[in-house]
C-alpha cells in the first residue's frame, strides 16, 4: 500500500484527507510541521509528499536531492502558488513538481468581491466608530458599486469569475492581461497597459501568480496613476504589491484605501496568533493602524469547497506519480 506524507496540515483538513485515504485504500500521515531542512528526515519510508507554506522551503538546494534519495519522485503544493519551491533545482533532482491551479477560484474571486464591498461602504471606519459607541452618520460617504470602474489585473480563473461578479453587481469592468479571452469580452473590456488601467480604475483587483514579471508590480509610480478615490484590493501574492510604496501612496492619498488578503512577509505574520505582543514588523504595523486598510490573514481560499478539492487534487497527482501514471497538474 503506498504511503503519502502530507506537512502543514490543519484540523479542518483532516475529514478530506481521511475519506480520500479511505476511498483509494492508500495510507495518508501528517504532521502540522512545514517541509524545511529541519523536517524533510520526516519523509524517510513514504513514497509521496504533499505540502502548504507561506515561505520558502529552504535556501539550500541539497533538500531536493534528499527527497530523491529517499526514492521520493516529486513534491506536490496543495496551494496554485509555487513560488516556495526552487523550480529548478527541483526539476535538477529529477522530481515532478505538481500545484493545484483551479482549488476553487469562486473562492477567492468571492473574497475580493466582499472585500470590496467593504471599501466602497467604508464598513471598516464605520464598524470602529461603533465599537466605541460612536453612531454619528457622518463621512467619508460610501459609493455604489454599480457607479464605479473595477479594473482587473490578471483575468484568469480567478480573474475571471471577479469579473462576472462584478458585473453581475452593475459595475463596469475592465482587465490589463497579455492573453485576451473571448468568453469574457461579455463582461469585461481589455486595456492594452497597467498604467491606462489603472487611470481609470475606481477599484483596482489584482489576481496574478508570483513570477518575475508580477513582482513588484504595483510601485510607487504605478499608485501615481491611481485615483485619489481608488481603492486597491489585494487577494493574489504579496510581493506583487510594494508595501513601502502602498504606504506612502495612502499616507499621501493618493488613494482612498486598500483590502489586503496577503502582504510582503506574511509567513512570520500570518497563522500565528500576537495577541498580546507586538508584531515584528513595521511596514505591517503600519498598515494596521490606518483604518482605511483591511487585512485579512490570506484567508480568501479558506472555503469548504476549496479545502476539499485542494486536498483531493493534490492526492490525486501524487498518487498517479507513484503509480507511473501521467499527472494532471505538473508545473514545467
Amino acid at each position: 500500500m503506498p504511503k503519502i506524507l502530507m506537512y502543514s496540515v490543519r484540523d479542518d483538513e483532516q475529514p478530506a484527507i481521511q475519506k480520500w485515504s479511505k476511498d483509494h485504500h492508500v495510507t495518508v500521515d501528517t504532521t502540522n510541521h512545514e517541509f524545511h531542512d529541519e523536517t524533510v528526515d520526516l519523509a524517510k519510508g513514504y513514497d509521496g509528499i504533499v505540502i502548504q507554506q507561506r515561505g520558502p522551503i529552504s535556501d539550500n538546494d541539497t533538500i531536493y536531492h534528499k527527497l530523491t534519495d529517499m526514492g521520493i519522485k516529486q513534491i506536490t503544493t496543495r496551494t496554485a502558488g509555487v513560488d516556495v519551491i526552487n523550480l529548478d533545482a527541483a526539476h535538477q533532482a529529477g522530481l515532478i513538481v505538481t500545484n493545484v491551479p483551479a482549488y476553487s477560484p469562486h473562492s477567492v474571486a468571492e473574497m475580493s468581491v466582499a472585500q470590496t464591498m467593504r471599501l466602497i461602504r467604508n464598513l471598516e471606519i464605520v464598524e470602529k466608530r461603533s465599537d466605541n459607541n460612536d453612531y454619528k452618520l457622518r463621512g467619508p460617504i460610501a459609493r455604489e458599486i454599480r457607479t464605479l470602474t473595477v479594473g482587473i489585473i490578471g483575468a484568469g480563473r480567478i480573474g475571471g469569475l471577479a469579473a462576472r461578479l462584478f458585473h453581475a453587481l452593475g459595475a463596469k469592468v475592465i482587465a490589463f492581461d497579455p492573453v485576451h479571452h473571448e468568453e469574457l469580452k461579455d463582461v469585461l473590456t481589455y486595456v492594452d497597459t497597467k498604467n491606462e488601467l489603472l487611470e481609470q480604475a475606481d477599484v483596482v483587483d489584482i489576481h496574478v501568480d508570483l513570477n518575475e514579471t508580477s513582482r513588484g508590480l504595483l510601485d510607487a509610480d504605478a499608485f501615481k496613476h491611481m485615483k485619489n478615490d481608488a481603492f486597491l484590493v489585494n487577494a493574489a501574492r504579496g510581493p506583487v504589491v510594494i508595501t513601502e510604496a502602498l504606504i506612502a501612496a495612502l499616507q499621501n492619498q493618493e488613494i482612498a484605501g486598500a483590502a489586503l488578503d496577503t502582504v510582503e512577509g506574511e509567513a512570520a505574520i500570518f497563522d500565528k496568533d500576537f495577541q498580546g505582543r507586538p508584531i515584528p514588523n513595521q511596514n505591517f504595523n503600519a498598515l494596521h493602524a490606518m483604518p482605511n486598510v483591511m487585512i485579512t490573514p490570506h484567508i480568501g481560499f479558506y472555503t469548504n469547497m476549496a479545502i476539499q478539492n485542494m486536498v483531493e487534487i493534490s492526492l490525486n497527482d501524487v498518487l498517479a506519480i507513484i503509480d507511473g501514471q501521467p499527472v494532471q497538474n505538473e508545473f514545467k
